[in-house]
């Protein structure tokens, strides 16, 4: 029991002494610990599930928990290997004053113990504090109501645990390993151990440079918000690895130019900064280049899913343009005329009217576009269209009365002629369009973007209106997909949606819920009632009832997107912090020799701030960079989820960027402090 408490008293010395360094890791993990117990209440929150749109916002907080759950490992596993590389000075003292490896080994665990139980402790009772804070954030996001009784998720708690327990206990056998490994002077002198710049940092550097263009290309590249959804993620893999080497070699060279040139190098300001850089660069690139990839992965995703948010109805109504849609799959004309009159005989008994109604036919086929070339299959002459995905297109026949109709227009078109329109920001930009089996049209001109329908803002891929002269051409294209898709052949539909007026204010949702689901059972009487078999296939949409789906969906991106943008902040917050305590420390021996040949105080502060600026202001830089090249795709990839306006996601990332760049300038000066106080100790 005695030598228990020796070990045990040794640990807590040893954390207290080492407090500047253990207190960050012991804070990020109480920080981590809370916000994964309240991924896991919100996850089992009855009253979250009871709201509309709670269930698919906790669908997404579970994959949102695996992702926070990874990172979580990784990251302090990294933050661990600071406080170790610190320690093992320490260690090594020990072991040379007579202390075996497993005593050693007995003092680490029992730090591990006591880190373990202060994190749980900390983190858990700040979940369980903040959970109800949680859960009416919730209920703010998506427009519900919750009640102010207090709650504690057993479950939650129990999850949290295992996975935290599993993580220290990993942290803690790579501890012991390292420490087995490790001869005592090694030990006592891994402090002092530089790091040689690697070779051939040049060769290197080029490539980065080489792959970070490649990323920058495909991302202004990628014209189609279908294909964007692909191509971004394997740019993103490129600028990280690009950023990676960028910083590690390419910051070799760089320091290496500025050697070169004697009207800077030899300065005091300059002098030991970029020599202390250029010593260490290959952990200190790798740690830089870290602080750049999560500052970029906070502005890219924290500005999408505030742009997603606060653009959610602007989003809902690109998906759903009208607050009552009626399909009805078929184009005959007694049909047409027979929901038309049902659903304005339904809003006459509501003491209700229609209001800007869209009343159109129309054929949606999927096939591929490409230059002037377009298929009612995949280019290969196959089945299988999934061969070209950046060329697929949902094409949308049309016929010009229905378009006149529409946008009050008196166009004419030949019978070898036809208009197109192109949606989410898209060009045709020819003057012929040859429809593979139909045959070939002259574009006598492209209209603006042809009025919407849920079909095709829903559509992962792109879509093509195609305007034909008379339903004569429109029966044929009919017949042409009809023979190329077989059973599989689309049908031929009439859309109608419009504007409900007459509701009272306050209750718009409630009441037009009800009233869709009067049309239906109109509708419904209309189909099944009658005597015509086949008139089937009517289907309604209600912009209210569709509004949960998009509140939870976008509340929940939002959620997550914040949930995990704040801990990539503080990851990155604290990668600078540990990189100026154990860079001062590493540093204060060498500014010791300086100041014993004539170094002042104020050389100290200045040569300080000139490494500082040099240093912690790239990886703002290139995130910026970054930032500014993944903007085209994250923007069509926004479009995908019905957010088209540019302007505004444009000013949101620009503000996010702002705003970013203040704290981490705060961060910096804060932490550029730290670095200060430990290698000017010797001055005082």
């Amino acid at each position: 029991m005695k030598k228990h408490g020796l070990y045990r008293r040794m640990a807590v010395n040893s954390i207290r002494k080492n407090g500047r360094m253990y207190a960050p890791y012991l804070l990020t993990c109480i920080c981590m610990i809370m916000v994964s117990y309240l991924f896991f209440f919100l996850i089992e929150s009855e009253q979250v599930r009871e709201m509309r749109g709670g269930d698919l916002l906790q669908e997404m907080l579970v994959l949102g928990s695996g992702v926070f759950g990874i990172f979580s490992l990784i990251f302090l596993f990294y933050t661990n290997s600071f406080l170790i590389r610190r320690r093992k000075q320490e260690f090594g003292l020990y072991n040379i004053l007579g202390m075996g490896k497993w005593n050693i080994a007995r003092i680490l665990i029992w730090e591990s113990v006591l880190t373990a139980l202060l994190s749980f402790g900390g983190g858990l009772l700040l979940g369980v504090l903040f959970s109800k804070a949680s859960e009416l954030a919730i209920a703010h996001v998506l427009g519900g109501e919750i009640s102010l009784r207090f709650s504690v998720a057993p479950g939650a708690m129990w999850t949290t645990l295992v996975i935290f327990a599993v993580i220290f206990v990993l942290i803690l056998a790579n501890g012991l390993r390292q420490i087995q490994m490790a001869n005592p002077m090694e030990l006592l002198h891994s402090d002092q151990t530089g790091e040689k710049p690697p070779k051939g940092n040049v060769l290197l550097a080029l490539v980065g440079l080489l792959l970070l263009a490649a990323a920058y290309y495909i991302a202004v590249s990628l014209e189609d918000p279908s294909s964007a959804l692909i191509g971004f993620f394997g740019a993103v893999l490129l600028v990280i690895l690009a950023t990676y080497l960028l910083f590690i070699a390419g910051s070799v060279v760089f320091c290496r130019l500025l050697k070169k040139r004697k009207s800077y190098y030899y300065k005091a300001n300059h002098f030991v900064s970029v020599s202390s850089m250029l010593y260490r660069m290959k952990r200190n690139g790798a740690g830089l280049a870290s602080i750049c990839v999560l500052s970029t992965m906070v502005l890219v995703m924290v500005s999408a899913v505030i742009s997603l948010y606060v653009g959610k109805e602007n989003a809902l109504r690109e998906t759903y343009p009208r607050d009552i849609q009626i399909q009805t799959l078929s184009v005959k004309e007694e049909y047409e005329t027979a929901v038309y009159d049902t659903v304005e005989e339904e809003l006459a008994k509501s003491g209700l009217s229609m209001r800007d109604p869209w009343h159109y036919r129309y054929l949606a086929v999927t096939g591929c576009v490409e230059g002037d070339q377009a298929w009612l299959r995949a280019k290969e002459n196959s089945q299988n269209i999934v061969g070209d995905y950046a060329s697929l297109r949902t094409l949308f026949f049309v016929p010009v009365e229905d378009y006149n109709k529409l946008a009050g227009k008196e166009e004419t078109l030949e019978k070898d002629e036809v208009l197109v329109s192109c949606n989410r920001g898209m060009a045709y930009g020819f003057e012929t369009m040859t429809l593979h089996d139909v045959g070939t049209w002259k574009v006598k001109g492209e209209v603006p973007e042809f009025v919407s329908n849920s079909l095709a803002a829903s559509q992962i891929v792109s879509s093509v209106f195609i305007i034909l002269p008379d339903m004569e051409t429109f029966f044929r294209v009919d017949e042409a997909q009809r023979q190329v898709y077989g059973e599989y052949a689309s049908i031929a539909r009439t859309y109608l949606g419009f504007e409900v007026d007459g509701m009272d204010d306050g209750e718009e949702d409630e009441a037009m819920i009800a009233l869709s689901e009067r049309i239906d059972a109109a509708i419904d009487a209309l189909q099944f009632g009658g005597t015509d078999d086949t008139f089937r296939g009517v289907t309604s949409s209600c912009i209210a009832n569709e509004r949960a789906f998009f509140y939870g969906m976008y509340g929940g991106l939002f959620v997550l997107g914040i949930l995990l943008g704040c801990v990539f902040i503080v990851a990155a917050v604290l990668i600078m912090y540990y990189k100026q305590i154990t860079e001062g420390y590493e540093d204060q021996s060498r500014f010791e020799v300086m100041r014993k040949v004539g170094m002042t105080k104020q050389d100290i502060r200045r040569s300080v701030n000139s490494q500082m600026l040099t240093v912690f202001f790239l990886p703002l830089a290139l995130a910026g960079l970054h930032q500014l090249f993944a903007f085209p795709p994250v923007y069509k990839i926004l479009m995908l989820f019905g957010l088209s306006n540019e302007s505004f996601v444009r000013g949101v990332t620009t503000v996010c960027f702002l705003i970013f760049a203040v704290f981490y300038t705060a961060v910096y000066l804060i932490t550029s402090r730290a670095y200060y106080r430990i290698v000017s100790k010797s001055f005082t």
